[in-house]
């Protein structure tokens, strides 16, 4: 199965083809994708250099000319290293841009800290007017950068990952999925999450929703599926553990409720290792996941006994 990022070079080629307003800006990083690109559309297509911070200068720059600049590289050096020029030059100035990452987290663990971004979401929530698709499937990832090129001139985040589910599903770029239906709590899998989730929670008595679109988030989704699963929820993000559960408690203000966030922990782990083994140290693998999950539907089954 190809990769996201397999998925994106081809995808934005060719709405750069059908979309006069669409620019692609690149620091070195995926350059080789859109040779073909570069030769077609060599005024839209934009390399940059090693300059992350020009990266997101020079496509506010093309958006205040009326184009849909869609900027590509790295998380760590698309959201964290130029972040400044994301808060400013698209934030401040309200232009519109679509930030296409690639890295997720740890996908790539030989590159060390330096190509690490598990905070990014986190990072971009603590600016307004973002939205953030975080696919979980390849398909997935072609609907919503679809759905991000046509969205006006909204800033929107499309964080891609090589970690993904073995099946797409149908997504809307606005609400979040129920998958499984139970009556003891609702579990959250967001993105490339929602398999790991499954086999973790395969047996408990929990419904379970798929979320591709985190921000905005979908409360009143959320809202519903409490109303039969009760409020007991749990989260659990392929970022940084915990970046949603304002997001949570924000939905359910009104009503009695307990949060877990799972993710990516805050230690960093110093040894490059593999995917699999940066997942079982987060404790985010089905094993981890389910004594996890477990444990807290069983302690809100004990809370509510008279």
């Amino acid at each position: 199965m190809d990769t996201m990022r397999d998925r994106f070079a081809p995808v934005a080629s060719r709405l750069l083809d059908e979309d006069p307003r669409v620019a692609v800006v690149l620091a070195e990083i995926g350059k080789d994708g859109f040779a073909e690109a570069l030769r077609r559309h060599p005024d839209r297509v934009i390399n940059v250099g090693i300059r992350e911070q020009l990266l997101v200068g020079a496509a506010a720059g093309l958006a205040l000319t009326g184009l849909r600049p869609v900027v590509h590289t790295f998380a760590s050096f698309l959201v964290e290293r130029p972040f400044e020029q994301v808060k400013l030059d698209l934030g401040h100035q309200d232009t519109g841009a679509v930030l296409v990452s690639a890295a997720a987290s740890f996908d790539w663990p030989a590159g060390g800290y330096t190509h690490m971004a598990p905070g990014d979401v986190a990072l971009l929530d603590t600016l307004d007017g973002w939205t953030v698709h975080v696919p979980g499937h390849p398909d997935e990832a072609e609907t919503l950068l679809r759905h991000a090129i046509a969205a006006g001139d909204d800033k929107v985040y499309v964080r891609l990952s090589v970690q993904a589910n073995g099946q797409g599903l149908a997504v809307d770029g606005q609400h979040f999925l129920t998958v499984r239906q139970g009556r003891s709590g609702v579990v959250v899998a967001v993105g490339p999450m929602l398999d790991t989730v499954l086999a973790a929670t395969e047996g408990l008595d929990v419904t379970v929703l798929y979320a591709t679109t985190v921000r905005p988030f979908d409360a009143a989704g959320l809202r519903r599926a409490t109303e039969a699963a009760g409020t007991d929820v749990v989260l659990v993000e392929p970022y940084l553990a915990g970046t949603s559960t304002t997001a949570v408690s924000e939905a359910l203000a009104d009503v009695p409720h307990r949060i877990l966030g799972l993710g990516v922990g805050r230690r960093e782990l110093r040894r490059y290792g593999t995917i699999e083994e940066h997942v079982a140290a987060h404790g985010l693998d089905a094993r981890s996941l389910r004594e996890r999950i477990g444990g807290f539907v069983r302690a809100g089954r004990v809370s509510v006994r008279p």
